[in-house]
């Protein structure tokens, strides 16, 4: 009789009154039979602790001894434009004011986060990361990026008005340029700089990023940040491209004092983690599952 009246009330979800008239015994003898079941381990009840978006938060500093990360819980839609509030919040603790820089990189994260809201910071300067691609998709616009989000700041927008891979020598004339040259120098006085983390090719459509066929054949690359392309263990990948690239470098998104990474999806979490450990993003704003990817694939320090 244990098994059937914890069936009925557990899983029936049948109350212990009504199990008493269909058995023909006081409620008092099912709720004995109740408290045996759960004492000789027919019934086990478990309380599941809840990991909140801080707790989660402070593991993933830690793990990837990151500066600053932001993390929410997954909503059901719109994870990217939610992800907007924690970025927000992150520009804000940088203390940036009139004269600082915000570098913006490129991608779906990015545009989303821009076009959802920054903070008013007034004065604040923001610079394209990259040259523009000539690329018809919303995320290919990095110089509306830098208009828009200037916008939102109350800042003062610099565009670069160049390709992002010319040839060597249209690259030195690109950046002889007066108005490229000065935007260009921004980047070494970088406060903030603002980036998608791209997926790996081989899950990642050409289409998507626009890849060159040599970016295309980094098949053990685990990711990109600006088209710097590196490894699982962070290791930078040379590509034919990169020394034609008119993009912030390596070195100066590690001078950065913040670079954060912008990202929602858990596919992604062995590129994040290899982006992390190149030093091509020192912060993270991210959700609950993106985050918990990257915890449970990175083991711990």
């Amino acid at each position: 009789m244990l098994h059937t009246v914890a069936k009925l009330h557990y899983e029936a979800e049948m109350s212990q009154v009504d199990i008493a008239r269909q058995l023909g015994v006081s409620t008092a003898t099912i709720s004995r039979l109740l408290q045996r079941a759960r004492a000789e381990g027919i019934v086990r009840i478990e309380v599941i602790d809840l990991v909140t978006p801080e707790d989660v938060t402070r593991q993933l500093i830690d793990r990837l001894g990151l500066r600053d990360a932001a993390v929410i819980e997954t909503p059901s839609a719109g994870a990217l434009t939610a992800l907007s509030a924690p970025l927000g919040g992150l520009l804000k603790q940088a203390q940036l004011a009139a004269g600082s820089v915000v570098a913006i990189g490129w991608g779906r994260a990015v545009r989303e986060v821009i076009r959802a809201g920054l903070p008013r910071i007034p004065g604040v300067l923001t610079v394209a990361a990259t040259g523009g691609m000539q690329q018809h998709a919303p995320h290919f616009q990095i110089n509306e990026f830098v208009r828009l989000a200037a916008e939102e700041f109350g800042g003062t927008p610099h565009f670069i008005h160049a390709p992002y891979l010319p040839s060597s020598e249209l690259r030195e004339v690109f950046l002889g340029d007066a108005a490229i040259r000065d935007a260009v120098a921004l980047w070494d006085r970088t406060d903030v700089a603002i980036v998608g983390v791209g997926l790996p090719h081989a899950i990642n459509a050409p289409e998507a990023s626009a890849a060159t066929p040599s970016e295309q054949a980094l098949v053990h690359a685990a990711g990109d940040v600006l088209r710097h392309y590196f490894d699982a263990d962070g290791v930078l990948i040379p590509w034919e491209g990169e020394s034609r690239m008119i993009a912030m470098s390596p070195t100066q998104l590690r001078a950065a004092p913040l670079a954060i990474g912008v990202a929602a999806s858990p596919e992604k979490a062995t590129a994040i983690i290899g982006a992390v450990r190149a030093g091509l993003i020192n912060a993270l704003v991210t959700d609950t599952k993106t985050a918990q990817a990257v915890i449970d694939t990175m083991p711990p320090r």
